[in-house]
């Protein structure tokens, strides 16, 4: 795959400040309309990982056949923000019909053969959904918005085409799921709780930034700025968010994080945003 190949029809985003033909400031991560740009392309995809990124691309339509509708990517490596042997290929992937255990093992050897072929990426994440999930209802504000946002289009018909265009909007709050459950079930071990840690953090710094993007008014995929945003208007929580943006970049292994998270700023920032919203109807697994 050449630079041709990956840079067609992919348009880059703006994620600064800037003036529009009216003098009105637009904030970073909008367009000029105030709907949030999506934040990667083919484009900024670093020459080192072009290979990464083709090999996904041909392989996948192999695994999946014509019941692949599309595939796209999201994370660093759209954003051109990877680093070589530290950054994971990160993948989703929609399926036509809704996916069964067989195609999630499918989808894994598939990563675990493209991460021990390349030392460029350190592991390969891919998500696996059904189409009418993604385009449903109930993913309007979650799933739905995750792609057409923070996903590039790889494969397929983008299903950005099919849902709306969002504005910052504190229904946008990520869910908060049980991970107590899943904190007991890793092993003992910092190696085990690191990329527990990593995930959780991220995720808990992206809900808090959401909750207050109304307020703020644009979007940021930085977690720093997310927690500085959020601590604008949230003094009383700033430390713990700005701590939270940093092992979302560096995770540590240490268990005293985890149930910080579990047990008071998760549990926070899901109040915080019943009393805003209410209680969420429930999704399915």
């Amino acid at each position: 795959m050449n630079r041709s190949d990956l840079t067609h029809g992919a348009a880059r985003t703006s994620g600064t400040h800037g003036v529009d033909g009216a003098g009105a400031v637009r904030r970073p991560g909008l367009d000029a309309q105030g709907f949030i740009a999506r934040e990667g392309s083919l484009a900024r995809v670093p020459d080192v990982f072009r290979p990464v990124v083709a090999a996904a691309r041909d392989r996948l339509p192999d695994v999946f056949g014509e019941r692949l509708h599309s595939a796209y990517l999201y994370g660093s490596i759209p954003r051109g923000t990877a680093h070589v042997g530290r950054s994971d290929l990160d993948l989703l992937v929609a399926l036509r019909e809704e996916p069964a255990d067989a195609d999630r093992e499918a989808v894994r050897a598939l990563g675990e053969a493209v991460d021990e072929e390349f030392g460029q990426i350190d592991g390969v994440g891919t998500l696996l959904y059904g189409r009418e999930r993604l385009l449903s209802e109930m993913e309007r504000y979650d799933l739905g918005w995750f792609v057409a946002c923070l996903c590039t289009p790889l494969l397929g018909e983008d299903l950005a085409g099919r849902l709306p265009r969002y504005r910052p909007d504190s229904l946008l709050a990520r869910r908060l799921p049980g991970w107590r459950e899943r904190i007991e079930g890793a092993p003992d071990t910092e190696e085990a709780r690191r990329p527990l840690v990593r995930f959780m953090s991220r995720h808990l710094v992206r809900t808090g930034f959401t909750l207050v993007m109304p307020r703020w008014q644009g979007w940021t995929s930085d977690l720093r700025e997310m927690a500085e945003a959020f601590s604008a208007y949230h003094p009383e929580r700033a430390s713990q968010m700005r701590t939270a943006a940093h092992y979302g970049y560096e995770p540590v292994g240490d268990p005293g994080v985890l149930r910080s998270y579990v047990d008071d700023l998760g549990p926070w920032l899901a109040e915080e945003y019943a009393r805003v919203h209410g209680t969420k109807a429930p999704r399915p697994d």
